[in-house]
Formats: C-alpha cells, structure tokens, sequence
C-alpha cells in the first residue's frame, strides 16, 4: 500500500513588535500568493491597535538603542548581515515567489541585501565625523554641531523591491540610532517577515526595528497623526501622489520630519548615498568656553 501523500505545513505568517511574533489585534490575516497566483501563506492583517503597540515598542527601544555607541550598533547590524547569509536559500526562495524572478537574480538580490547592511553598517562610526563641524566663532569658545537621531520613525516599505528596497529603508534609520516602525509591501511581505525572523535570532534589541503586514493605505494616516512618532519615511508609496500628500498633511500636526515620496520607486541596486541617514538625523549645537 503505498503512502498517502504529504500535505503541506502552511504559514500564517505574524506581526514583529518589540521583538515578539504577536497575531494582529483584529485577528484577521490575508491571503499571500506569488506571482503566479498560488497560495503561499497567510500574512496577520495589521490593525490601528497594532500600530499603536508598534510605535510603543520603539520608543521604549529608543532610549537605550540610541545610547548605545556607533560602534556597537555597527556590530549589529553586521551580525543581521550574518544571519542573512546563513539563511540566504530561504530569502532566495521568498524573494522568487514574491518578484517573480528567476532563482539567479534573487540570488544576487539577496547578495545586493546583505551588502547593504554592511555598507550601512561602515558608516555607523563615521557619520558624525562627515555631517558633525567645530564652527568658527568670534569669541574664547568651542562651538560644536553633532548630529543626533531623530526618534521614531515610521516606514512606508517599497511595494515591488521586497527585499533590497526593504533593507535599504530600514538599515540607515536604525544604524544612526533610530528606532522604526516598518509597513511591509502588502501583495510582497515574505521577504519582510523572513528579515524578522533574522532580527528575532540576531543582536538587535526588542523594539528597535518592529515589521507591520498590511496594507499602507489603511496604517500609514496612523502611523502619520500618532504624536510619538518623530518621523516618516515615504519612500515606499513612490507613485502615490494622493496617499503621500494626505501622509504629510497628517505628519504636520507634530511636525514630523518627512522624507518624501518620490515619483516613481527609486532603483535600489544603485550605490546609496548619505541622504537616507541624513534625513532622519537632528542637529544638535554646543557652546563652551575655551578657558584659561
């Protein structure tokens, strides 16, 4: 008698906050389908609540996150680096079936991912000595410019780069002592549930990097109006004129620093510049005597 065939275990995927894998609040879920519209797994649909308990997570992070030295958060991000790599087959396999592309070029996109924590990861230690400046002044004093984080922030992920884009949003925020809240792509979240799992078994502390599935629509005026949040990163919604102007209306009433929505979703595997940790840094001015 032969074998009865096997059925697949499938996934109902969960939300990352404060470094657990809560369900969603409204206890709803979405189907997720790849390319070729097979069912794959189901992803938690996130609520206002889950948003709410998202932002308080980070700003509790936030503290000892942004106290932590450069360096230190340096180190981090590399062993997220790490991980990845180990895991490298299952981030392959997730981004074929949410890009559609073949094993070959999700190989390398995977590749162009891990580069770019370590890229961010370089600079970590080397951002103040770039954006910082001792100012010239007329009179016995030192007068010191450093650059600080700016808080919270809320993330608009890239809606078709599930993996690079993802990382490249994430990764300059966090490294200059940030703490996010991050909305996945909506029809692409494997990737982004897959790097959460990365950072649940890495060295990055609860908090500091919490992942939402859902749609940007329905979160993103939350995340936007929530005033503990510091920041928003519009880059995900490239495209959306009407959503990402509504976003920054909403971002207003505590003027949130805002990284706008460009017009069309930037090319990802381009070298990044310093703008995308310049946009979430404040700049902080020291007086103090020279003495005697």
């Amino acid at each position: 008698m032969s074998p009865a065939p096997r059925i697949d275990v499938r996934k109902t995927y969960k939300l990352y906050i404060g470094g657990a894998f809560p369900r969603s609040e409204s206890g709803h879920s979405y189907v997720v389908n790849d390319t070729k519209g097979t069912f794959v797994a189901n992803a938690a649909l996130a609520s206002r609540k889950d948003a709410r308990d998202a932002v308080g997570a980070a700003r509790k992070a936030f503290a000892g996150w942004s106290a932590r030295t450069a360096y230190n958060r340096a180190q981090i991000l590399y062993r997220v680096a790490e991980v990845m790599e180990d895991r490298r087959p299952q981030f392959v396999q997730a981004v074929v079936q949410s890009e559609g592309l073949a094993t070959g070029r999700a190989d390398k996109v995977v590749d162009e991912a891990i580069d770019r924590l370590v890229w961010y990861a370089g600079w970590a230690d080397k951002i103040t000595q770039v954006v910082g400046n001792a100012n010239p002044v007329a009179g016995p004093y030192f007068n010191l410019s450093t650059p600080e984080p700016t808080g919270v922030v809320a993330v608009l992920a890239p809606q078709r780069s599930s993996l690079l884009g993802l990382v490249s949003v994430v990764a300059p925020a966090i490294v200059t002592g940030n703490t996010v809240v991050v909305v996945s792509s909506y029809d692409r979240p494997l990737p982004a549930v897959t790097f959460s799992e990365v950072l649940a078994t890495s060295d990055v502390p609860g908090g500091v990097v919490n992942i939402l599935t859902g749609s940007a629509a329905t979160i993103g005026p939350w995340l936007a109006s929530h005033m503990d949040v510091n920041a928003l990163d519009l880059t995900g919604i490239a495209g959306d004129a009407a959503l990402a102007a509504s976003l920054e209306v909403a971002a207003a009433d505590n003027l949130k620093r805002v990284r706008r929505a460009p017009a069309a979703e930037p090319d990802w595997t381009l070298e990044p510049g310093l703008a995308a940790m310049t946009a979430f840094l404040e700049t902080k001015t020291v007086w103090h005597p020279i003495g005697v």
